[in-house]
């Protein structure tokens, strides 16, 4: 499942799905992402270059953008593996997931990948981690 929102030439695309509330997007710009409200985003309350300055923060690729309806590529030759205190694991860069049942996902941005074993999307992060006091370095 996915969401878009329009404001200009700046397209929100929201996968909630991939999403583990970080909280970027809401403590960076809360006049546009404000959970308490239907519906949630509301792109038009802040300028398009504030709002992919914002999205680029997001940890988990759960908020990404398109400019004119095509994703802005973005040049990573290196894919690293970052391990988040006391959350997940992010993975950046081009990655080929591979199901068991032999279904294949290309990924080209972020996935944060659930170390805690609680998360009710594995092997996806859902910010579960929070809630159960999980720890790690």
């Amino acid at each position: 499942m996915k969401k878009e929102y329009q404001n200009g030439d700046t397209t929100v695309v929201w996968k909630p799905e991939l999403c583990y509330h970080s909280k970027n997007c809401v403590k960076n710009l809360p006049e546009v992402f404000n959970p308490d409200n239907k519906p949630w985003i509301k792109p038009s309350n802040a300028s398009e270059e504030a709002l992919r300055k914002t999205i680029d923060k997001c940890p988990s690729g759960a908020l990404s953008y398109k400019i004119d309806g095509e994703f802005p590529t973005k040049h990573q030759s290196i894919t690293s593996i970052e391990p988040q205190a006391n959350g997940p694991v992010l993975i950046k860069g081009k990655l080929r997931l591979k199901w068991k049942d032999g279904q294949e996902d290309l990924k080209q941005e972020v996935v944060a990948l659930c170390r805690c074993g609680a998360s009710s999307k594995k092997p996806f992060c859902d910010g579960t981690h929070s809630k159960i006091d999980f720890h790690a370095d």
